[in-house]
């Protein structure tokens, strides 16, 4: 979990950065430090939906049961 945390504080501090950068803004900065990983996060979870039913189909196709 450890690992995850960490991932998480890189993630924050080089969106901050990054925008800081282009818009020399703190508040811009902060904002999308805040923003874009609940959205990477809600996107994440619509990409796993995806792929779990990507791998369903290829089970149904390569498992003779299901013919």
């Amino acid at each position: 979990m450890m690992k995850t945390f960490s991932f998480a504080l890189v993630h924050v501090t080089v969106a901050f950065t990054v925008v800081y950068l282009m818009t020399g803004s703190i508040l811009a900065g902060g904002l999308v430090a805040l923003v874009e990983p609940a959205c990477n996060t809600l996107a994440y979870y619509f990409h796993e939906k995806v792929w779990a039913a990507i791998r369903q189909r290829r089970r149904r196709v390569n498992d003779p049961l299901y013919a």
